[in-house]
């Protein structure tokens, strides 16, 4: 079997295991709704995309007694007493600015592009965020 494809919700929800089966394994599993197709995608292989192709950017700087972490475009920054520190601010700072942006953000002309990041924020844990940040690989 290859793509998997249903015309409707209703047909959809009839054929669910096969839908979900189709995306777990990697596979084209679309559905369509009046005008709209939506895909699914098994979150584990969306995420390791996503952290493949959505660059981090981020800048770490020492300062005197202290780091600073910043992602030049975004309203997101971190500081700390030390690298590891300023990193796992700059996590949750990240996770402050994904739940933002699912909240008010998600429309405005600056931020509307910013769909991949907050995606991938927010289907990472913290240990794979901090990966992501420093150029890691997980």
């Amino acid at each position: 079997m290859a793509t998997v494809h249903y015309e409707s919700y209703t047909e959809a929800r009839t054929h669910l295991k096969k839908l979900l089966d189709a995306a777990e394994e990697g596979r084209v599993a679309t559905v369509r709704r009046d005008s709209v197709m939506t895909a699914l995608v098994d979150v584990e292989r969306l995420r390791r995309f996503l952290a493949s192709t959505v660059p981090s950017d981020a800048q770490v700087v020492p300062e005197a007694d202290s780091w600073s972490v910043f992602i030049p475009g975004l309203p997101v920054s971190a500081d700390g007493a030390s690298f590891d520190e300023a990193i796992a601010e700059m996590v949750d700072a990240l996770r402050e600015y994904a739940q933002d942006w699912q909240e008010r953000l998600l429309a405005a002309p600056n931020h509307r592009d910013n769909w991949g990041l907050v995606q991938l924020i927010s289907l990472s844990d913290d240990e794979q965020l901090r990966c992501w940040l420093v150029g890691a690989a997980r």
